[in-house]
């Protein structure tokens, strides 16, 4: 990937909600990753590939011929998962090569651990195995993946931001998934004509002379990494007054939405836009600027009706009781001492 010159990120026609989404999950891995949906053709490969002119730099550790730790800097890289990976390339597995040759069981990392502080990227998601995605999601939610291989096993670190694509037409993915991943980006075709050309002619541009077509965005690219990388600081910083907590909760309450992964994407989104824009505090409009692309797709009809069904069950229960039992045999027995049996039924 370091030898493909990629299209500039900045010269992306429109599209300003999937450049936003790709620009704050690099600054803040907490919102859990950016999927990425729409048709063919609206450019979402091309986006997630211009972000290599933007990585910021990691912290690396390698020990040296005398086995001392050895930090350095490098810019974090881009891992794309191929769609046929098997599940030993992605978790890791044997050797094959050492096994026949040396004769010697070695377990090797995976596409995973290879991504582990770097950019995931997975294009045509709904179409991976889903012992694959599984797999995926549970390593990023872990920080880690264990491969066993009868008596050996070995922990691979895998902290990763993880970008998914996919082409609605093709499937859809399961719940499941789709609750991993805190921002979600609509990649809609653009309407207007003048925009249109305009990404006809730039792409025209490109192809013809790609070093002088981004060298007419160098400074704008530049001055964006270092934005990105100046934001990752600020983001240890930056707090989240009670006002706009309370407003982030309010919302989601309101809609109705059941997984708790949703207030942790929008409040860590609302951290994330606070320090790109160099603030250590967030407002109640980033908290508005971040809910569509935190909370789209996150209600569920089918959860809905199943609680209002236990909610009915118990109502039910609770009145049975009440007719059965007499009032005076509900009463329990002094006890010496409170259990945490009881603290846990009254919360």
């Amino acid at each position: 990937m370091d030898e493909i010159l990629p299209y500039p990120l900045l010269a992306l026609v429109g599209q300003s909600e999937l450049k936003t989404a790709l620009i704050l999950g690099l600054i803040n891995e907490q919102i859990g990753g950016v999927l990425l949906s729409g048709p063919y053709g609206v450019g979402k490969t091309t986006a997630v590939r211009s972000l290599l002119d933007i990585l910021p730099l990691i912290e690396t550790e390698e020990t040296d011929e005398h086995g001392n730790p050895i930090t350095s800097r490098t810019a974090m890289r881009l891992v794309e998962l191929p769609l046929n990976a098997r599940m030993e390339d992605v978790v890791g597995g044997i050797n094959e090569r050492i096994a026949l040759e040396q004769r010697q069981i070695q377990l090797e990392e995976g596409v995973l651990a290879k991504a582990h502080r770097n950019l995931l990227y997975i294009d045509e998601i709904n179409l991976l195995d889903p012992r694959v995605t599984d797999a995926i999601l549970d390593a990023a939610a872990q920080g880690h993946t264990l491969v066993r291989r009868g008596p050996m096993t070995r922990l691979f670190p895998t902290r990763f931001v993880l970008v998914g694509s996919m082409n609605p037409e093709e499937g859809l993915l399961r719940p499941q998934i789709m609750d991993r991943f805190g921002l979600r980006v609509w990649v809609a075709p653009l309407a207007d004509t003048t925009q249109r050309l305009d990404i006809y002619r730039r792409a025209q541009a490109f192809r013809a002379d790609p070093a002088a077509f981004r060298s007419a965005y160098a400074a704008q690219t530049a001055a964006l990494r270092e934005e990105v990388a100046i934001a990752r600081e600020i983001l240890t910083h930056v707090d989240i007054p009670a006002q706009a907590a309370e407003l982030a909760l309010a919302l989601i309450q309101e809609l109705r939405i059941p997984s708790h992964r949703a207030e942790i994407a929008l409040l860590e989104a609302a951290r994330a836009r606070a320090a790109a824009d160099f603030r250590n505090q967030v407002t109640t409009d980033d908290i508005c600027r971040m809910a569509p692309l935190t909370l789209r797709q996150r209600r569920s009809e089918t959860l809905e009706a199943y609680a209002a069904q236990v909610q009915t069950e118990n109502t039910s229960i609770e009145a049975a009781l009440q007719r059965i039992i007499p009032q005076s045999g509900k009463t329990a027995p002094r006890r010496k001492r409170r259990s945490m049996m009881r603290e846990l039924e009254e919360k």
